[in-house]
């Protein structure tokens, strides 16, 4: 046998190799190569680090705006613009187009478009409707139009935890927002009332669909160029829309400054953090972990605000933070750096 040949001490390839025993383990990583979050994680994190936790601040602050010194809300609207208009300098530092490249500038404006469109929505909304119901109203439908968009254009599938934790945001939302629909017959009518949850649901469809277009986007200075768009092409929008459907005001005291320039930033790290986490994570788990925007603006309502919260509102929290917490537990995945897949 070859095996067994004095000059050739060859295996025998002919026999079947010997069965592994259980202490024959594969070699570990050494102890630098750590385990790593993959990017849908890093983009769930900072969706809800820097996307839902922060702009759970803006909506109170600018209810404090309207109450001390009834700001319009498309005065607030131009001066959350005007934060964005800074990162014109950044682009000409870097010496790349405001409007982006050529070949790409009309999704940019579209992008840009849709986000104004969105906001201008939510906040004509809230003039018709709660605040709360409207803001849960787009934040469901923008996480049930993400999921549709994103399984007809890109066919992205999404596991049974995504799923799960999907409709168990949306259930919370509507635990939250159900029991007060009842109330708004009697203190509007049901055309204005219809009309009112119509354009938060137009709002959370613009809102997916600009996340889906910012996708679509591939090119070095992407961020800081749609920043800047939104901006500019929320100026242009608002400031005429301002003299002609609402009063201009000049806040005489210093807390509605205080809160002109917090809804400002906070809006802006918002911006940044939710388009970067849409590269990285599905567009419909990033709405779905936005969800928690509801959850502190509950939670600063009863503490800061002094304003009541009903048990169903407390109810809705709890569905949402669960949902939010099975969707991050299902994508928390390592990579092991120096990893070679075959």
């Amino acid at each position: 046998m070859a095996g067994s040949h004095p000059y050739f001490n060859l295996p025998d390839f002919t026999q079947p190799s010997p069965p592994s025993t259980p202490s024959s383990t594969p070699p570990s990583l050494p102890s630098h190569q750590c385990c790593w979050p993959s990017d849908t994680t890093k983009g769930l994190l900072i969706a809800l680090l820097g996307g839902g936790l922060v702009a759970g601040f803006v909506g109170p602050f600018s209810r404090m705006a309207y109450q001390a010194s009834h700001l319009p809300s498309l005065e607030l609207l131009i001066c959350r613009c005007f934060f964005h208009l800074p990162i014109a300098l950044l682009l000409k530092l870097r010496g790349d187009p405001l409007l982006g490249p050529p070949d790409v500038r009309g999704r940019t404006c579209l992008h840009a478009l849709l986000n104004v469109f969105s906001i201008a929505c939510s906040y004509s909304a809230v003039q018709v409707v709660p605040a709360g119901n409207a803001a849960t109203v787009r934040k469901a439908s923008s996480t049930v139009c993400s999921a549709i968009l994103a399984l007809c254009l890109e066919s992205q599938s999404l596991s049974g935890y995504d799923w799960c934790g999907l409709l168990g945001s949306t259930l919370g939302l509507i635990i939250i927002v159900g029991p007060g629909l009842g109330t708004l017959q009697e203190g509007t009518t049901g055309l204005y009332t219809t009309l009112g949850y119509v354009l938060a649901f137009l709002g959370g469809l613009a809102l997916s669909l600009e996340l889906q277009v910012y996708r679509s986007l591939n090119f070095p200075s992407c961020l800081p160029t749609v920043t800047f768009l939104f901006g500019l092409l929320g100026l242009l929008g608002s400031v005429p829309g301002l003299f002609i459907l609402q009063t201009p005001v000049l806040p005489r005291d210093p807390l509605s400054w205080i809160c002109v320039a917090a809804v400002g930033i906070l809006a802006l790290i918002s911006f940044a953090c939710v388009s970067y986490a849409v590269t990285k994570a599905h567009p419909a788990l990033v709405c779905a972990v936005l969800h928690s925007e509801v959850v502190v603006a509950l939670m600063l309502q009863y503490y800061v605000l002094n304003e009541t919260v009903a048990p169903y509102d407390i109810m809705g929290a709890g569905v949402v933070l669960s949902s939010i917490a099975i969707i991050t537990a299902q994508n928390l995945s390592c990579e092991r750096e120096g990893q070679v897949e075959e």
